[in-house]
This record gives structure tokens, C-alpha cells and sequence, in this order.
């Protein structure tokens, strides 16, 4: 059910030099529940008065129970209103909620063997969200779950660290940094140089026992639905949550 609410700023954290967690907690102190993938807007209105809003994953971990945490990724947009208000929000401050929203979010009825999860910048957020519900899918039905994401160099994998930890605690679970830019001083056995786009072909996808969410920025979206096509993958099993910069 989608609700209006307020939050407060409980933590914050720079996770790069243009990307910043921030936590809330509800200020009503109710608990916040949603399923992992899904997203929260934020309300607010631009100087000359007029409304608007942003789209955020939540990335707070969680196998879909209540939460009282409320975590997002924002990047920061040189000139963005969200920005603006986002980047310099003071601890205990407020901003006006609604959600949750969206349907990116891993299927009770998926009979996969495997998924094959894409990210490039905080496009990794959903994915965060869904390590509880992965873990419990692991023992459930024994799936694997491959990570490859996207960034420039090692300053930008937001959260690396945790989804490293996550795999070693996890064999069926494999994350594949993939650097465009510039490798790791000291790179790790599945480093990858090159766009998430190109590194794919190594897993093999398989079109009859796989399925891929694809979550970041739109071309490289674009790119890897049509290269998952040409492998012959059915477009149901190809789940897509584009996110657009706006200022």
C-alpha cells in the first residue's frame, strides 16, 4: 500500500566523492515495510515554489519484513534541485515520503537456476536490499546468483566491500567489479576492465535457465536487453529499472 510520510535523517555516509548513503527513520517512528527492488519518491519543491519529486531505491537489507531504517544511495548532479536538498541535509532534518513503488523485485513463482543481476552506479542499491532474500533462496532451492556491476574505478563500487563479504560467505553468489576506467592497485581474482556489457558473454547466459535484472544507467540497459536477446533469452526473463539523472 502506498503511503505519505515524513522522514528524518538518522546517518549519512559518503560511499564516493559524488555518491552519498543517507538512513532515515520514519518520523511518525512506524516501521517501513517493502519489497526488496521497490522504491521511494521524494517530495520537495524547487525555489520558485513549484512541486517535485525523485525516485530512489531503498537498499536497507531486508527479506521483505517492516524495517526501521530507510536507506538510499543519492548521486549528487552538479545544479540539481535533489541535489541540493539531498547533499547538504543535516542530521535530524526532514523530507516528505510516499511508497513504496515498483516491481523490480526478485518472483515468488521464478523456477530459475540462476540470476544474473546487472548494475552500473547506484543502480547496485536494489540489489543490496535483496541479500536476505538471496541467501534464503540459496537454501531454499539452491540457485546461484552472479553480480556484475559497473563503475569506473575502485572508489566508485558502492558497497563493494559488503557484497565481497557476501560472497565469500556465499559460493553460489559470485560479484564481478567490472572497472571501465582503472584497475584496482591490488585487483581480485573476478575483476573485470571493461563495461558490464562486454564481461557478460563470460557467464554464459542461459536463455532456458536464467534470469537477468538489468538496473542502472539507460544505455547500458539498452545495450545489455538487446545482447541478451541475441543469446536468444525470452524478454519475460529480462527485468529492467532504468534510472535517468534529473536535475
Amino acid at each position: 500500500m502506498i503511503e505519505h510520510f515524513e522522514l528524518k535523517l538518522a546517518d549519512s555516509r559518503m560511499l564516493a566523492p559524488s555518491v552519498r548513503h543517507l538512513a532515515f527513520e520514519r518520523a511518525d517512528g512506524a516501521p517501513f515495510k517493502f519489497t526488496p527492488g521497490q522504491f521511494i519518491q521524494i517530495h520537495f519543491n524547487y525555489d520558485d515554489g513549484k512541486p517535485t519529486k525523485r525516485s530512489y531505491s531503498v537498499g536497507t537489507q531486508s527479506a521483505g519484513d517492516a524495517v526501521q531504517l530507510l536507506e538510499i544511495a543519492v548521486s549528487y548532479v552538479d545544479g540539481g534541485a535533489a541535489t541540493g536538498l539531498l547533499g547538504d541535509l543535516e542530521h535530524g532534518a526532514g523530507v516528505e515520503a510516499s511508497g513504496p513503488y515498483g516491481r523490480f523485485c526478485l518472483q515468488d513463482d521464478d523456477a530459475n537456476r540462476r540470476y544474473l543481476l546487472v548494475a552500473t552506479g547506484t543502480g547496485i542499491t536494489p540489489y543490496r536490499a535483496m541479500l536476505p532474500t538471496i541467501e534464503k533462496l540459496i537454501a531454499a532451492r539452491g540457485i546461484r546468483v552472479a553480480l556484475l556491476y559497473g563503475a569506473r574505478n575502485e572508489q566508485e563500487l558502492l558497497y563493494g566491500e559488503e557484497f565481497e563479504a557476501f560472497a565469500h560467505r556465499h559460493p553460489d553468489f559470485t560479484f564481478h567489479p567490472c572497472l571501465s576506467r582503472a584497475a584496482r592497485a591490488t585487483p581480485r581474482p573476478n575483476d573485470r576492465r571493461g563495461h558490464v556489457q562486454d564481461v557478460l558473454p563470460e557467464l554464459r547466459p542461459d536463455p532456458e535457465h536464467d534470469i537477468a535484472y538489468l538496473c542502472g544507467n539507460p544505455d547500458m540497459i539498452d545495450a545489455t536487453f538487446t545482447l541478451l536477446k541475441e543469446l536468444g533469452m525470452p524478454i519475460k526473463n529480462i527485468r529492467r529499472e532504468k534510472y535517468v539523472s534529473s536535475r
